[in-house]
């Protein structure tokens, strides 16, 4: 059987199912599938990352405008 005729078997069966602990264990089974991307990136993105924040809270920001005026020659074709 291919895999998407298995994926319908198991979503007919799925709907049929009325037993909680079955549904929390495949709820379970979803988040534990799903990733974070905080969990993806290395420590030294997560160190800039937290840099940027610490910034942002000291006030050290340069407005959007400003970036976009200086920036602007390398951004329009």
């Amino acid at each position: 059987m291919d895999i998407q005729a298995e994926k319908l078997d198991l979503i007919r069966w799925l709907t049929e199912v009325t037993e909680p602990s079955i549904i929390k264990s495949f709820i379970a089974l979803k988040q534990s599938e799903q990733s974070d991307w905080w969990d993806e990136i290395s420590e030294a993105e997560k160190e800039q990352i937290a840099e940027g924040l610490a910034q942002a809270d000291r006030g050290e920001v340069i407005p959007h405008k400003e970036v976009m005026a200086k920036y602007q020659k390398w951004l329009t074709k």
